[in-house]
């Protein structure tokens, strides 16, 4: 049997635990102290939340009561599709968070792995993530959930947050590009629509899933998850697909626009082709007439009259109003 692992070892994979009191609260449990931990009273629920990669973390997690070895397994891979399902009393699920680190975009959403028997709830995640800190303040604070059930909710909760946040820039984005399409280059607004689009394909590439997971956990849910917790999870379903109608709006929002900057360029490209073709409908008869006058052959007319430069400047210039007048009439001008 593996020894437990040290608390104040730097390889011990416990971020934060608390251990709920059932009415809001909670008090902070260290690693050691969680090994052993039962509830004292009933209500109490323990919160681990656990950096999977940290050695050693998959064997304890197997030790766990209730805890299969493919479930052990999950809990720790780079397995990041969100799902969700139902093992004896316990529920397991995958949910994806955006990604606040530095350097990071939001879209490049980070897995957490979830677990819970009703009177345990262990999050694991690899990198930063704010919906767990949140809902640790919240519990500091006196206002967080009451039992397992809730908890679970919450954190969809937040992690939904996070999303209505960057759908909202998106469309504010989206609205400043059409109200100032005329004052915006033609390059700015191609990087931006094209940003806008890499955006909402990488959001919509976790969140239908994640809406999958979470009807699943709405679906199959142990006895534990209560009649209220159910109502909120369904809140929550609402609102991501709220939100994944939002971004296929967006998406088509973008490509609309990037419809009309194609034309847009297109139709600059057009008009500066057709001043060429204007220019060289003009030039082109003066350059063969002076191209024949300036040759240096015999015969060529009054080349010693004092008035046969100028002679030749009035012909470019009725050469060049005849042309003018013909494209006129013909509406090329």
């Amino acid at each position: 049997m593996t020894a437990p692992l040290d608390a104040e070892d730097t390889l011990a994979p416990l971020l934060f635990g608390r251990v709920l009191d059932g009415a809001g609260g909670a008090r902070p449990i260290g690693w050691e102290e969680a090994q052993g931990w039962v509830p004292q009273v009933p209500g109490q629920i323990l919160w681990l939340h656990l950096d999977r990669a940290r050695p050693g973390l998959e064997d304890w997690l197997r030790e766990q009561p209730g805890m299969t070895e493919p479930t052990a397994e999950l809990l720790v891979s780079d397995m990041s599709r969100p799902r969700a399902f139902r093992e004896g009393d316990a529920l397991v699920a995958t949910l994806r968070d955006l990604n606040f680190n530095p350097g990071a975009t939001p879209e490049d959403m980070i897995a957490m792995q979830l677990w819970s028997d009703g009177s345990r709830v262990l999050t694991l995640r690899r990198a930063p993530q704010q919906s767990p800190n949140e809902l640790r303040d919240l519990l500091d604070r006196g206002a967080g959930p009451r039992d397992a059930g809730a908890m679970i909710t919450l954190i969809a909760e937040l992690m939904i947050d996070h999303l209505s946040g960057a759908v909202i820039d998106i469309n504010a984005t989206i609205d400043r590009l059409e109200d100032n399409a005329e004052d915006l280059a033609l390059a700015v607004r191609a990087r931006e629509i094209a940003e806008i689009r890499r955006e909402c394909l990488a959001l919509q590439r976790h969140i239908s899933p994640q809406h999958e997971a979470l009807q699943q956990i709405s679906r199959e849910a142990p006895e534990w998850f209560e009649p209220h917790d159910r109502r909120e999870i369904a809140e929550s379903i609402a609102r991501l697909r709220r939100h994944v109608d939002d971004i296929n709006i967006s998406k088509e929002s973008a490509v609309v626009l990037q419809d009309e900057l194609r034309a847009r360029a297109q139709a600059v490209g057009q008009n500066a082709t057709y001043k060429l073709g204007v220019m060289a409908g003009v030039f082109l008869p003066l350059t063969f007439f002076t191209g024949l006058l300036g040759s240096n052959v015999s015969g060529i007319p009054w080349h010693d009259e004092p008035w046969a430069f100028w002679g030749v400047i009035g012909a470019c210039l009725a050469i060049t109003l005849a042309i003018l007048a013909i494209f006129r009439s013909q509406r090329w001008l």
